[in-house]
């Protein structure tokens, strides 16, 4: 069912950017050309592709919650931080974090052998 929804939500998307760009420019947008007297003066006639525009905003808004209901359903339980099987820092480690006693984070030495420490010039 998820994926049926999917795919309608796909399919309401490309046309709802094929609806919109058949649309004729109202002009003023972005302050390039036309008069001021289209979408300043009144309310403009609805044409068949500003309702066809309104019809697929709206049903692209529904597949959207529909679609965020499932994630909903389908989300664990847990949170992020409990699947990655660390567990949550006490009050004292916030105030003081303590960092690994090992130099296992400092990259490999010339041959390998040994990791290069920063100097403390």
């Amino acid at each position: 069912m998820e994926n049926v929804v999917l795919i309608v939500h796909l399919i309401l998307a490309l046309s709802l950017i094929a609806v919109v760009l058949l649309q004729r420019s109202e002009g003023g947008g972005l302050g390039m050309g036309g008069g001021g007297g289209g979408a300043v003066s009144g309310r403009a006639a609805a044409t068949a592709l500003g309702k066809l525009t309104w019809l697929l905003a709206i049903a692209f808004i529904c597949t959207s919650i529909t679609l965020t209901i499932f994630a909903a359903e389908n989300a664990a339980g847990t949170s992020v931080i409990d699947r990655l099987g660390t567990a949550p820092a006490s009050d004292d480690e916030t105030l003081t974090p303590s960092l690994p006693s090992d130099d296992s984070l400092l990259p490999p030495g010339p041959e390998g052998s040994e990791p290069l420490v920063p100097s403390a010039d």
